[in-house]
């Protein structure tokens, strides 16, 4: 490793626990709460170490959102492709890790309901929420046209649209609903509710994607 990739791998490190550290604060005390001191204390930090990766409070906020919302969809990806040349499998794996932890977790909603209530309000935040929606549709359209074509289904790229736009509603609803943890049912359960109604409306077998549930 040179010197300077070495010390740009450095620049990363600390970047990036100065994002999780405003989410932290974030969750905690909301968004005004979040000074740029009480996120410097909570990463260890000075003030003008922040202001060296980031001209203003509300560029470091919404960076901490968007590193939010890209981790908990490439966590999800990186779990699909370690079932590479299993269709179904991939699936099956990119909608489970979207139900279990670390990316259902009490913290996580808090701050996506945070966060989603600026969307009307502010272009940026608004921005970062399509953004990040506009990628997990397309990952999952990508998933989901191999396991139709596997399958005999149509797998027109409308079709597939369509079944990711009604599959992501049925993880978003899960994911809320067990990440608040109410106890009305125990959350190990939502994959595989939430793939048992993804082969109904995809019109696959019982247990195509349920099968493939890893413990």
């Amino acid at each position: 490793m040179t010197r300077k990739s070495f010390e740009r791998l450095t620049e990363d490190v600390r970047r990036t626990a100065l994002l999780e550290a405003t989410l932290d604060v974030v969750s905690q005390d909301g968004i005004p709460g979040a000074s740029v001191r009480r996120i410097a204390l909570k990463a260890g930090v000075s003030a003008g170490l922040i202001r060296h990766y980031f001209d203003t409070k509300e560029d470091m906020v919404r960076a901490a959102y968007m590193y939010l919302m890209d981790g908990l969809t490439m966590r999800a990806a990186e779990m699909a492709a370690k079932a590479k040349g299993q269709p179904e499998a991939s699936l099956a794996r990119f909608v489970q890790a979207n139900l279990t932890k670390p990316s259902i977790s009490e913290h996580a909603v808090t701050l996506w309901a945070t966060f989603i209530g600026l969307n009307k309000s502010n272009a940026g935040y608004s921005d970062v929420h399509r953004d990040a929606y506009r990628e997990f549709l397309e990952i999952l359209e990508a998933l989901i046209f191999p396991v139709l074509r596997a399958n005999d289904r149509p797998d027109d790229s409308t079709t597939c649209r369509q079944l990711a736009i009604a599959m992501n509603g049925i993880v978003d609803g899960l994911w809320i609903e067990g990440s608040l943890a109410h106890g009305l049912y125990d959350s190990a359960d939502l994959p595989r509710i939430a793939l048992h109604a993804c082969e109904g409306i995809m019109r696959l077998p019982d247990g195509s994607l349920t099968k493939h549930l890893t413990l």
